[in-house]
C-alpha cells in the first residue's frame, strides 16, 4: 500500500458525493442521485487504485483498467468489478444519460448500496477503521 494524504481525502470526497446522492434521492431527484452515486463509486475506485499503485487514474478509462489490473493481482478486489460496472452502466449510462431510471427500486438500491462499495474499497486500500 502507498501512504499518501490524497487517499483519505479522495475517500472523504467519495463519501460526501454519496451523501449528496442520498439527499437528492430523498428529494425525489433519482436521475441526479444516480449520477452522484456513480461519481462516488468512481472516486472510491480512484482512491483504491492510488493506494495500491501510487498513481491516481486521470480518465475514467484509466479507472476501469486500473480496477481490472488490481483484480488480476488480488482476487479480493474482484467482487468490486461487477459492482463498479453495474453503477457505470445503470446509474451513469441508463439513468443519468438516457433518463431510464426503471425499475426505480433497483436504481435506488444501487444508489444506497454505494456506501457498501465505498466501505469495501476503503478496506481493500487499507484505510478503513472497520477493516
Amino acid at each position: 500500500m502507498v501512504t499518501t494524504d490524497r487517499v483519505p481525502a479522495i475517500f472523504a470526497d467519495s463519501r460526501a458525493v454519496h451523501a449528496d446522492a442520498l439527499r437528492m434521492l430523498e428529494a425525489g431527484d433519482i436521475r441526479d442521485a444516480a449520477e452522484k452515486a456513480w461519481c462516488a463509486t468512481k472516486r472510491a475506485t480512484d482512491a483504491l487504485i492510488l493506494a495500491r499503485t501510487g498513481e491516481a487514474p486521470e480518465f475514467s478509462s484509466d479507472t476501469s483498467r486500473g480496477l481490472l489490473m488490481l483484480a488480476e493481482e488480488d482476487s479480493a478486489v474482484s467482487p468490486l468489478i461487477g459492482r463498479y460496472y453495474s453503477r457505470q452502466g445503470h446509474l451513469h449510462g441508463e439513468c443519468f444519460y438516457h433518463g431510464i431510471c426503471e425499475p426505480a427500486a433497483e436504481v435506488e438500491r444501487r444508489i444506497r448500496q454505494t456506501a457498501d462499495y465505498i466501505n469495501n474499497a476503503e478496506r481493500l486500500a487499507g484505510y478503513s477503521d472497520a477493516a
